[in-house]
C-alpha cells in the first residue's frame, strides 16, 4: 500500500530550512543544502516533501540513467541515443544509507565479464538514480570521508567517474544534493562544509501554539495520509506552480553592478577562503530575486543570501561554531545606501499578492493555507529570518601566569605523603575553583596503537582497509571490489590449457579472481581521563593542561577519531562526554571543566575500564586509546573502592591496582605527566609502567620539541628511547 508523503505546505515553521530548500529547486546551481539541528525537528521530514514538488522529467525510455531526449548524454553507458521523444515520470528522492559502500554510490563493473568477454558490464549505482532528482544524505557527517568526496566531486561536475582495472565509465549526475546532520555526532571538516551551497540551522520551536500545531497536523498525517494530503493539494499546486514560474523567470534576472560589489565586499568583510561563497552568494540572491517574481538583484536579496551561504564558511578552526554577525553584515551594505536608488518594484507575478508578509511564514493554527505556497513574499520574495541569538564568544583562551618572582599558586598536596593523607584540597567536591581558559593549542605528535586493526576509515594507526597501499591478495569475500590482477592472471594461468582456450583472451572463472588487500590507517577511540584535583588547579598549569589536552582534541579531529572525556576529581570520577564523533563538544566541555578537590585517581581509571568494555560491545572494531592527563598523585577514595580493595590500601596503591586492571585488558594507553617544577617525583611515570604504556612530558608531546623523540604506544612491554 502506498502512503502518500507528508506536505510540503504543511511543515509547521523551519523558515530558513523550507527557503533553502526551495531556492534550490528554483536553481539547482546554488549548490544543494545543508540543513544542521537537532533530532526530531522535521529535516527528513521536509527533504521528501520537497521532491513531489519538482516539476516531472522527460527521460529516454529504457535509459537506465535518465538522459534527456532532447539533449542526450553522448558518453552514457546505455547510448548513444538519438534526440527523439521521451516519457515523462516523477522527479525521483533518492536517499543514500549512511552504510553505503563506494559501489553502491557509484556503480560497479562486473569484473569477470570485463576480463573475460571484453564487455563494460556496469551495474549503475545511486549517483545515476539522483540524476536529474534529489540526491538526500541523512547523517551526512556519519558517513565515510571517501564516500563524502565521491558525493561532492560528482555534485560539482555534474558527473560520475568509475575508474577500475582498465575499465572506465561516465555517465552524467546532476541531481539538487541535501544533506541532514546531528551536530552532536560529529561535525564535517571544513572543505567539505564549504562544498555544500547553502547551510540552515533548525531547532525546534520554544512556542506552546506552534508546538501544539506541529503535533496535532502529525496525528491527523498518520490517521489519514490520503485524506490529510487531500486537504493539502491546492497549496501543494499553487507551490508548485510558483517554482515552475520562478524556474522560467531565472534565466531573464540580471545581477548588476552594484549587487555583485554588495556581494563581494561582505564576502571580503568576512574573510571567507576562495571564491566559491562569492559564487554561490550570486547564485542564491538572483534564484531569491526569481522566487519573488523579479528582474533585478537588490540589496534584500544579496543580505538573505548571504545568511544563508556564508556562516559555514566562517569556520577558522575547527572547534569554532558556524554563525554570521548580523549587524557587520548589515553595517557592510549600509556603505551601498547612498549609491544610485533601486529601481521601483515591477509586479511580482506568481503569488504577488501575499507579498506583504502579514500572514507570517509558519502556517499557524488558524491558516491551513499558510504553506510556504503563501506567505513567503516579504522582502528579497524569501521566508523572514528566524534565527537563533549569536552564541556568546568564546573565552580568551591566553591565561595569564603569575608574576616573575612569584610562586606558582599551587593548591594541591606537593609530596605523595601528603597526597595518602588527603591534604591539600579538602574532602569531597571542596576546594572548587572556577574553570580557567585553555592555552593555545599546539601541533602533537601522533599516537598510535599498536598492531594491526580493521576499523573505520582514519588517520591514525595502522589497519586493513578498503583504501590505501597494496599489501596482498586474497580470495574475494562477498562482491569483488578491488581487483588484483597479478594475483588473478597468476590463479587462472595454470587452468588454460584444461579450459581449452585457443585464441589470445584468457579464459578467468570466478575461482580464479583475487582481491587486493590494503593497509592504510583507521580511527581509534581516544578516551580521555583528566585529572581535575586540587593539585592540578594552578592558573597557569591547568591553562597548560588544557591546552595539551585541546591540541590532543584537535589531532584527533584530524585523524578521524571518536573521542570520550572523563574527569575525576573531589569524591569520584564523571563521564563528562560519553564516546562520539563530535569533538567539538569535547572541547567545549573542557573549557568549562572547574577543578579543586582531592585526586581519587582509581576511580577515573575505574570508570575509563567500564567505559571502554561498554564501547567494545558497541563497536567491536574500534580499538581505543587511553590518554590519562594527570601528575600520578592520588588522594581520597570512595567508599565501594575501600570495601572492595581493603581499607589498608593507599590511594596510590589503588590506582596502581586498577591501572593493572587495563593493562591486563590489552588497552593501550598514553600518561601525559603534567608534574611540574624544580623536583618531581615520577609518580606519572610509575603509573605509565602499572598501565604498560608511555609516559610524555607536556613538552614531548609537543611534534616540534627538539628535546622530544618519536614514540609509538605500546600496551604490552613498553621500549622507552630517551632523547
Amino acid at each position: 500500500m502506498t502512503t502518500a508523503t507528508y506536505p510540503f505546505t504543511a511543515v509547521v515553521g523551519m523558515a530558513d530550512m523550507r527557503l533553502a530548500l526551495l531556492l534550490n529547486a528554483v536553481s539547482p546551481a546554488v549548490g544543494g543544502v545543508l540543513v544542521r539541528g537537532e533530532k526530531g525537528t522535521a529535516k527528513s521530514t521536509a527533504v521528501r516533501a520537497l521532491a513531489a514538488l519538482l516539476p516531472p522529467v522527460e527521460v529516454v525510455p529504457g535509459c537506465r540513467f535518465s538522459c534527456d531526449p532532447a539533449a542526450p548524454d553522448p558518453r552514457c553507458p546505455d547510448g548513444p541515443h538519438e534526440p527523439g521523444t521521451g516519457a515523462a515520470r516523477p522527479a525521483r528522492m533518492v536517499e543514500l544509507p549512511v552504510g553505503a559502500s563506494e559501489d553502491r554510490l557509484v556503480g560497479a563493473l562486473d569484473i569477470e565479464r570485463a576480463l573475460s568477454d571484453g564487455v563494460k558490464a556496469f551495474e549503475p549505482g545511486l549517483l545515476a538514480d539522483a540524476h536529474r532528482g534529489v540526491l538526500y544524505v541523512d547523517e551526512v557527517n556519519l558517513l565515510h570521508d571517501h564516500l563524502i568526496d565521491l558525493l561532492l566531486d560528482a555534485a560539482a561536475m555534474g558527473a560520475s567517474y568509475v575508474e577500475r582495472e582498465g575499465v572506465s565509465v561516465r555517465h552524467a549526475a546532476r541531481f539538487l544534493l541535501v544533506g541532514t546532520m546531528n551536530p552532536e555526532e560529529g561535525e564535517l571538516r571544513p572543505q567539505l562544509l564549504d562544498r555544500f551551497g547553502l547551510t540552515v540551522e533548525v531547532t525546534a520551536s520554544r512556542d506552546t501554539e506552534e508546538r501544539v500545531e506541529v503535533v496535532r497536523r502529525r496525528l491527523a498525517y498518520d490517521e489519514d495520509p490520503a485524506g490529510f494530503a487531500a486537504r493539502w493539494a491546492e497549496d501543494e499546486g499553487g507551490l508548485r506552480e510558483r517554482i515552475a514560474a520562478a524556474r522560467a523567470l531565472l534565466p531573464g534576472v540580471v545581477l548588476g553592478d552594484r549587487a555583485l560589489r554588495q556581494i563581494a565586499a561582505v564576502c571580503a568583510a568576512f574573510e571567507v577562503d576562495g571564491m566559491r561563497a562569492d559564487i554561490v552568494t550570486a547564485r542564491t540572491a538572483t534564484a531569491l530575486a526569481a522566487w519573488a517574481g523579479r528582474t533585478d538583484v537588490r540589496t534584500e536579496d544579496v543580505r538573505q543570501a548571504a545568511l544563508l551561504s556564508l556562516p559555514h564558511r566562517r569556520r577558522r578552526a575547527p572547534f569554532d561554531a558556524p554563525g554570521l554577525d548580523e549587524g557587520k553584515l548589515d553595517e557592510v551594505l549600509r556603505r551601498f545606501e547612498d549609491e544610485e536608488p533601486e529601481p521601483p518594484e515591477p509586479d511580482q507575478g506568481p503569488g504577488s499578492e501575499e507579498g506583504d508578509g502579514d500572514n507570517g511564514p509558519d502556517g499557524g493554527p488558524e491558516r491551513p493555507d499558510d504553506g510556504p505556497g503563501g506567505p513567503e513574499g516579504g522582502p528579497g520574495g524569501g521566508l523572514p529570518h528566524d534565527r537563533a541569538q549569536e552564541p556568546p564568544p568564546a573565552p580568551d583562551p591566553s591565561v595569564p601566569g603569575p608574576r616573575e618572582g612569584e610562586p606558582e599558586a599551587a593548591d594541591g598536596p606537593e609530596t605523595p605523603q601528603e597526597a595518602d593523607s588527603g591534604g591539600g584540597a579538602g574532602a569531597g567536591g571542596g576546594g572548587e575553583k572556577a574553570a580557567v581558559g585553555a592555552a593555545e593549542p599546539f601541533r602533537t605528535r601522533r599516537l598510535d596503537v599498536p598492531g594491526l586493526g580493521e576499523g573505520a576509515a582514519g588517520r591514525r594507526s595502522r589497519a586493513r582497509t578498503a583504501h590505501g597501499r597494496t599489501t596482498g591478495a586474497r580470495r574475494p569475500r562477498g562482491t569483488l571490489s578491488s581487483l588484483h590482477l597479478t594475483a588473478t592472471v597468476r590463479a587462472a594461468a595454470p587452468h588454460q590449457h584444461a579450459r581449452g582456450r585457443s585464441g589470445p583472451g584468457l579464459l578467468v572463472r570466478r575461482d580464479d579472481l583475487r582481491e587486493a588487500v590494503r593497509e592504510g590507517r583507521e580511527g581509534n577511540l581516544v578516551l580521555f581521563v583528566v585529572d581535575a584535583s586540587g593539585s592540578m588547579a594552578a592558573r597557569t598549569r591547568m591553562g597548560a593542561i588544557k591546552g595539551a589536552v585541546l591540541s590532543l582534541l584537535l589531532d584527533a579531529y584530524q585523524r578521524r577519531d571518536k573521542v570520550g572525556l572523563i574527569t575525576f576529581r573531589g569524591a569520584d570520577a564523571e563521564l563528562a562526554l560519553p564516546p562520539t564523533s563530535s569533538v567539538d563538544t569535547a572541547a567545549a566541555r573542557l573549557e568549562r571543566l572547574p577543578t579543586g578537590g582531592r585526586t581519587p585517581l582509581a576511580a577515573g581509571l575505574l570508570k575509563a575500564r567500564e567505559v571502554l568494555r561498554v564501547e567494545r560491545l558497541r563497536d567491536p572494531s574500534r580499538r581505543p586509546l587511553l590518554v590519562v592527563v594527570t601528575d600520578g598523585r592520588a588522594t581520597g577514595a570512595r567508599r565501594e573502592d575501600t570495601a572492595r580493595q581493603g581499607a589498608g590500601a593507599t590511594p596510590v596503591a589503588r590506582a596502581a591496582q586498577a591501572a593493572r586492571l587495563l593493562a591486563g585488558d590489552g588497552i593501550a594507553s598514553v600518561v601525559v605527566d603534567c608534574e611540574s617544577g624544580p623536583v618531581r617525583l615520577g609518580l606519572a611515570g610509575a603509573l605509565a609502567r602499572e598501565l604498560r604504556g608511555t609516559p610524555v612530558t607536556l613538552d614531548e608531546l609537543r611534534a616540534d620539541s627538539v628535546t622530544a623523540l618519536v614514540r609509538d604506544v605500546r600496551n604490552v612491554s613498553t621500549t622507552r628511547r630517551a632523547a
